[in-house]
């Protein structure tokens, strides 16, 4: 079970071992938080903007949140249908019905009952620190780790964890073809930062050989993907940054031993 704040997490943080896990017979289970309201509309508009729709982008965002899963093989997508809550700094995120907003228990009582219905062995999740603050990718975090806890039902529970290989080997590959990357330059407060996720990393799952799946995934969200610098990542690039899918192991009942190369180990 990928649990994923928007439409589009679920290739960017699971899918690589979405598709190879599924090619495997594993049951897989997509749970994506928010509609995804606060999106980029049609032409690249942004929240806020003339010609920006909430509820239209969100019908978008869901349909290719369907296709996405088509494509990537997952057995069962659930939503929660909570609204988009925006980046932090946005005046949206006082919408009541935002994902920040909603009461945690409540929200972790719907993942609960996903758990019962699934039974899923592993779960994976955002990290505690959202990735880049997102506020929707934190409170997924809160739910899902308190999800776990209260369902007693995982065995392991994951966080994607981007590497600092993954970030160098973009950072050159779009470089090379003049693409600037919406991250910050390697300095020494930066690359202590990348050290320490290196460290944390307790699990690395080859499957290179889904990137191409995943591409095509990634694709089907064409409404956010189609002009950014996610599209133009060459093949190889690609196939390190979601085929070489990297994970820290933040809990775990069957004493399996780390490092590792397989979500299941121990299961």
């Amino acid at each position: 079970m990928a649990v994923c704040p928007h439409p589009d997490d679920e290739c960017t943080s699971a899918g690589g071992v979405l598709a190879m896990y599924a090619s495997q017979g594993v049951r897989t289970v997509v749970v994506t938080c928010t509609n995804g309201e606060l999106g980029d509309g049609p032409g690249g508009v942004k929240p806020g903007e003339p010609g920006h729709d909430p509820e239209a982008v969100a019908a978008t965002r869901l349909g290719e949140l369907a296709e996405s899963c088509r494509i990537l093989n997952v057995t069962h997508s659930e939503t929660l249908g909570y609204r988009d809550s925006g980046m932090s700094d946005w005046d949206f995120k006082g919408h009541a019905d935002a994902f920040c907003n909603v009461p945690v228990e409540a929200a972790v009582d719907r993942l609960v009952a996903l758990m019962q219905k699934y039974e899923p062995n592993v779960v994976i999740c955002d990290d505690d620190r959202g990735g880049y603050d997102h506020p929707d990718h934190l409170r997924s975090h809160l739910v899902t780790t308190k999800a776990v806890a209260q369902s007693g039902i995982p065995q392991k529970l994951y966080m994607p964890a981007f590497s600092s290989r993954t970030f160098e080997t973009l950072q050159t590959a779009l470089t090379e073809l003049g693409i600037e990357l919406p991250m910050p330059e390697i300095d020494d407060a930066m690359r202590a930062q990348m050290d320490e996720v290196d460290r944390r990393i307790t699990t690395t799952v080859d499957a290179r050989a889904f990137a191409a799946q995943v591409r095509a995934a990634l694709a089907a969200h064409a409404s956010q993907i189609a002009e950014s610098w996610f599209s133009h990542i060459p093949p190889d690039a690609f196939d390190v940054a979601f085929g070489e899918q990297s994970f820290i192991r933040a809990h775990d009942t069957t004493g399996a031993p780390v490092p590792e190369t397989d979500l299941f180990a121990g299961v």
